[in-house]
């Protein structure tokens, strides 16, 4: 049986010259039936094995099972255009590119991997308390941020961000994230710096996060701001949708106004709302900061 399996791949639409049977001798629907239990990336992979597996691997019964499940909703939202009869493995592509809107504020994807759906908020689409004063804050372009740009704070007394957003967002939990980052980087003779010439008050108190959601849910955290010259998604809280026909309204808050002090040298990139399985990746890449519920 390994020998005829092995002489498959000897030709290009998979078949063997044997008269032993061989993975290109399976039936479309019955590879696709198997496929169907593999995720994405799996999937893509094996459309390169045989003309059957590349035949079954653009079957819509097995796309539509990763689609998130408002996914025609969510086509609507977020796509400009979309060809009529588009195959379901064609919207999944398209999804899973970065996708902009709000006016370039927002940006939102699905994971390649789980088909679960990503938001970021950038720092121009957030309420900035002091923004329009330069003494206080700057938009600075950079490579580090998806929208090419970030929010520094040199210096000020009372620290509050705000940030709102309605969305379909399908059933399931979700976690929300600051992306945070004390001192301001650079490149120098092709080397990344980090500035901490501003970076001050943080070590005082710490800073109060807040979700809110149109349903009544609500969370609230703390946490130290810290560790200069590495970006950290700070966890705010999470929240869950169970219904995927009506939208979900967020709101976000980021504080620290005790006015005893001033605060500064702080980046501001976004606010990122992912599935919450994602705060384990976060966290084994180093990049994750959990508060504390308060």
């Amino acid at each position: 049986m390994g020998a005829s399996f092995s002489l498959s791949f000897t030709d290009q639409d998979g078949f063997s010259s044997s008269s032993s049977p061989s993975l290109g001798d399976l039936p479309e629907s019955c590879v696709a039936s198997i496929i169907g239990y593999l995720d994405p990336p799996q999937i893509c992979k094996l459309a390169k094995l045989n003309r059957a597996f590349r035949a079954a691997s653009w079957a819509d019964f097995v796309w539509e099972s990763k689609l998130p499940q408002n996914y025609e909703t969510l086509v609507g939202e977020v796509l400009s255009f979309v060809p009529e009869k588009l195959g379901k493995r064609d919207i999944y592509t398209r999804l899973c590119r970065v996708n902009t809107f709000d006016g370039g504020t927002k940006k939102i994807w699905l994971d390649k991997s789980t088909g679960g759906v990503c938001m970021s908020i950038s720092s121009k689409g957030l309420q900035i308390t002091g923004i329009d004063d330069r003494r206080y804050w700057n938009h600075i372009p950079t490579e580090e941020s998806r929208f090419g740009s970030i929010a520094y704070l040199q210096q000020i007394w009372w620290f509050e961000v705000d940030g709102e957003v309605e969305f379909p967002f399908p059933p399931g939990t979700y976690s929300v994230f600051f992306r945070l980052q004390l001192g301001r980087a650079a490149r120098r003779f092709g080397r990344r710096i980090c500035n901490s010439e501003h970076v001050h008050g943080w070590d005082i108190k710490p800073v109060r996060f807040q979700l809110w959601t149109s349903d009544g849910q609500y969370a609230t955290s703390q946490c130290t701001v810290s560790d200069p010259g590495e970006w950290f998604h700070y966890h705010v809280g999470d929240f869950n949708v169970e219904n995927s026909n009506s939208l979900t309204r967020i709101k976000i808050s980021m504080t620290q106004i005790d006015c005893t002090h001033t605060k500064g040298g702080l980046c501001l990139d976004s606010v990122v709302i992912y599935p919450s399985k994602f705060r384990e990746r976060l966290k084994q890449r180093g990049y994750l900061k959990c508060a504390k519920p308060m």
